[in-house]
C-alpha cells in the first residue's frame, strides 16, 4: 500500500491494569461509506473510560486496541450517505465502544453522534467536552427528567458528587443553566477552587458526611443526586439526603451488592448514565447526540458555556499518551486533559 493509504495510531495489545503498554504502529487508513466520516484528529482527550478499556480487555485478546473516545478534527472523508457534514466541516465528537478509538491520525465515526465544533474554541479546546458532555447532559434530561427551563428548577438543588473532574466540571455548568442551584463535592483547595470558578453555588467535602454539611446550608435534602465516582461508597451518604420522590444517577455501576432498600421507602428513582449506549445499540434515537453536541456548540459560542481544559499536552505520541494515563489514573485530575498534533 501507498503511504496516502496508512496511518499512525496508538494502541496496545496486552490487557491489565495501570498505564497501557502504548505502541506506535502503522496501519490501513480506513475509507468512509454509508453514514460514516473520515476525521483527520486534531486533538484528543483522556477519559477514565480510556483506562478502563485497558483494564477490561480480555486475557486471550493479543488484537490492537486503539483506545481515544474524545476527538476534535476536520472532515476529509464523508460516506454517499452523509447528509448531516461534508469535508473540509470542523467537527467534534466521543466515538463508541464498538470501534476503534480516536489515538489515531485519521478516525472513522457515524455521522449521528458528530457535532459541529464551536467556532470560538481552538481543536483542543473543543476536544475536552464531548463524552462529559454528552454524559451529563444525558444524565440531566434524559435519566433524571429535569427540565432545561430554569423558571421549572426555581428553588432545586441537585448534589453533584465529584465535581472537580471533567464531567463535574461541564455538569455544572449545564446544571446552572437549567436554574438548579449546585452543591458539589470537592475537598482539595485547589479542587474547590475549580469547582466554583465553574459555578458551583456551594462546595462540601464528599469525605465526611453529607447531611450536616447540607443541613448548615440550611437544606434537609436535594431532589436530585449526580454522583460520578464509585457509588458504593456514597451510597449510605445519598439515602440520607435524597428526598422523598427524589432521583439518582450514577455513571458507574456498584461494585457490591447494594441495599436499596431505604429509597424504595422514600420513592427514589435510581438510574444509570452511559454515553456509549445509543451508539453502542445502534437505537433509533442515536442522532440525539448530534443535536445536543450542535446545542452545546452554539451555548459555547454564545459564552454560556467554558471549555473545561486543565492542562494541554503536545504532540499525541506513546510516551505523552502514557504521562495523560498516569496523571488520570491518579485520581486526583482536575478538569481534562488534552492532547493535540501529531508530529
Amino acid at each position: 500500500m501507498s503511504k496516502q493509504e496508512m496511518m499512525r495510531a496508538i494502541g496496545y495489545y496486552e490487557p491489565g491494569e495501570g498505564v497501557p503498554p502504548f505502541q506506535e504502529v502503522v496501519v490501513e487508513r480506513p475509507k468512509a461509506s454509508g453514514r460514516d466520516l473520515l476525521v483527520a484528529v486534531k486533538a484528543v482527550s483522556v477519559n477514565p473510560s480510556d483506562w478502563r478499556s485497558h483494564k477490561d480487555k480480555k486475557p486471550d485478546d493479543s488484537s490492537l486496541t486503539i483506545a481515544g473516545r474524545d476527538v476534535a478534527g476536520v472532515v476529509v472523508e464523508a460516506g454517499p450517505d452523509c447528509n448531516l457534514f461534508k469535508v473540509g466541516d470542523e467537527v467534534y465528537y466521543a466515538g463508541t465502544i464498538i470501534r476503534p478509538g480516536g489515538f489515531s491520525e485519521f478516525h472513522l465515526v457515524d455521522e449521528r453522534i458528530v457535532g459541529k465544533k464551536p467556532k470560538s474554541l481552538d481543536f483542543a479546546q473543543a476536544a475536552a467536552l464531548p463524552l462529559t458532555t454528552i454524559t451529563a447532559w444525558e444524565a440531566y434530561y434524559d435519566r433524571l427528567g429535569i427540565s432545561k427551563n430554569p423558571l421549572d428548577n426555581e428553588g432545586r438543588s441537585i448534589l453533584i458528587i465529584g465535581a472537580a473532574g471533567g464531567l463535574g466540571s461541564i455538569a455544572t455548568q449545564l446544571a446552572k443553566l437549567a436554574g438548579l442551584t449546585v452543591i458539589a463535592t470537592a475537598s482539595r483547595p485547589e479542587s474547590i477552587e475549580w469547582t466554583k470558578e465553574h459555578g458551583a453555588d456551594h462546595v462540601i467535602d464528599h469525605h465526611k458526611p453529607l447531611e450536616p454539611q447540607l443541613k448548615e446550608l440550611g437544606l434537609n435534602g436535594v431532589p436530585y443526586i449526580f454522583v460520578l465516582n464509585n457509588p458504593d461508597q456514597h451510597l449510605n451518604e445519598m439515602k440520607k439526603v435524597i428526598l422523598p420522590q427524589g432521583k439518582i444517577c450514577s455513571v458507574l455501576p456498584f461494585e457490591q451488592p447494594a441495599d436499596l432498600g431505604e429509597l424504595f421507602v422514600k420513592s427514589v428513582t435510581f438510574a444509570w448514565e452511559l454515553m456509549y449506549t445509543r451508539s453502542a445499540f445502534q437505537t433509533d434515537d442515536m442522532i440525539e447526540q448530534h443535536r445536543l453536541l450542535n446545542e452545546v456548540s452554539n451555548l459555547v459560542d454564545a459564552g454560556k458555556i467554558r471549555t473545561t481544559i486543565k492542562e494541554l499536552i503536545t504532540p499525541i505520541n506513546s510516551a505523552n499518551l502514557k504521562e495523560a494515563f498516569h496523571k488520570s489514573l491518579s485520581g486526583s485530575t482536575i478538569g481534562k486533559i488534552v492532547l493535540e498534533g501529531f508530529e
